[in-house]
């Protein structure tokens, strides 16, 4: 049994709810996890565990400073636990930007990381127009106006591949067997 820390960035909260699946399935696979926010996890021990996922969203083109601050911080630590990283993006519902090596803002993001993770995975994430303010709501619709997604401001659109997700918590708990 091995322990693994899933830790997450969000913005609306789509990025804990795909961590709250992948705790779930780790555990079936009987390992322990633990799912904690990178906002509130600056000073926990990473050492304690055998494997740390990270996942973040994405708003505007960008992930928040935040998540490369704190990888770039302990390169070192998630390198020896076989870390794994994903993205959360809307662009992702598209089929030649849904994978690691053909996602835009994966790749980007990656070019800042001095930490190489050896798992990947981007995952569609969610529209949810009614919870946006003002501003976002406006601006998310010109977005996807441009790039042909949903503009109905009352929607809710869930893009993300359950499937998919739950593969990849799957290939963690694998992972997770430390020799």
């Amino acid at each position: 049994m091995g322990k693994v820390l899933i830790l997450y960035s969000t913005v609306d909260g789509h990025t804990r709810e795909i961590c709250l699946r992948l705790k779930r399935i780790i555990e079936q696979h009987e390992h322990q996890a633990t799912l904690a926010s990178l906002d509130d996890s600056t000073d926990m021990e990473l050492g304690h565990f055998d494997r740390i996922v990270i996942g973040a969203s994405i708003r505007y083109g960008k992930h928040r400073p935040l998540v490369a601050d704190f990888i770039n911080r302990n390169a070192k630590i998630l390198e020896e636990k076989r870390g794994a990283f994903f993205s959360v993006n809307v662009v992702a519902r598209k089929p030649k930007k849904n994978q690691p090596h053909t996602n835009p803002y994966l790749r980007r993001f990656l070019k800042k990381l001095t930490w190489k993770p050896r798992q990947l995975a981007v995952f569609a994430g969610k529209i949810d127009y009614p919870s946006y303010d003002c501003f976002d709501r406006m601006i998310i619709r010109m977005i996807m106006f441009i790039t042909k997604g949903p503009t109905d401001p009352k929607a809710i659109v869930e893009f993300t591949d359950w499937r998919q997700v739950e593969s990849f918590g799957r290939l963690i708990a694998e992972k997770t067997d430390i020799a």
